[in-house]
């Protein structure tokens, strides 16, 4: 499914390569970045998570989704330095540490570690979703596309690793009344 994807944001592109680019207005600006600085909140939030967890499932994880948002910041930077766009202030890179030297009050649960970051990539979703079909520029839109199918693509193999491990935050069913029982 993410070649076909990918197959169609090369297609659009390729449509509008040659026309003159306008200048970003101002929801464009906003939409990037808005979303570079929380890659940027992202990345410190999975280092906090390499640098407390022990689960060693969790830390490939993490260290895939942080790769992606490194990845997606850099690509995005990029973009805003060319419009001339300052960049958002970003947190401080946090050195490896041992998770055994935090306290175990101070210490995030593997389980909050994962739903922390299934709330950043969840908002991350939204974001690309919502900036790119507020953009105008489709060099704008395409990009925020393509992050948004990153984001979805990390969003999926973290929520497989919280149902093995029932970390997953689930609502109670609905049966509506009347509904026959199986």
């Amino acid at each position: 499914m993410a070649h076909r994807i990918e197959a169609l944001i090369e297609v659009f592109q390729s449509l509008f390569d040659d026309e003159p680019k306008p200048s970003l207005h101002v929801g464009e600006v906003m939409a990037c970045w808005t979303y570079l600085a929380v890659l940027e909140e992202a990345v410190a939030l999975e280092q906090l998570g390499i640098n407390t967890t022990e689960d060693p499932e969790l830390k490939k994880v993490l260290q895939k989704s942080m790769d992606g948002a490194n990845s997606q910041a850099i690509r995005l930077k990029d973009f805003l330095q060319k419009e001339g766009v300052p960049f958002p202030p970003a947190p401080e890179s946090k050195p490896l540490s041992d998770p055994n030297a935090i306290p175990l009050g101070a210490k995030m649960t593997d389980s909050e570690i994962a739903n922390s970051v299934s709330v950043k990539l969840a908002s991350s979703v939204a974001m690309c979703a919502t900036g790119a079909v507020q953009s105008i520029r489709n060099d704008v839109g395409l990009m925020l596309l393509e992050f948004q199918t990153e984001a979805m693509r990390y969003s999926v193999i973290l929520k497989s690793l919280m149902k093995k491990r029932n970390w997953l935050k689930i609502p109670p069913y609905y049966f509506p009344p009347g509904k026959p029982q199986n």
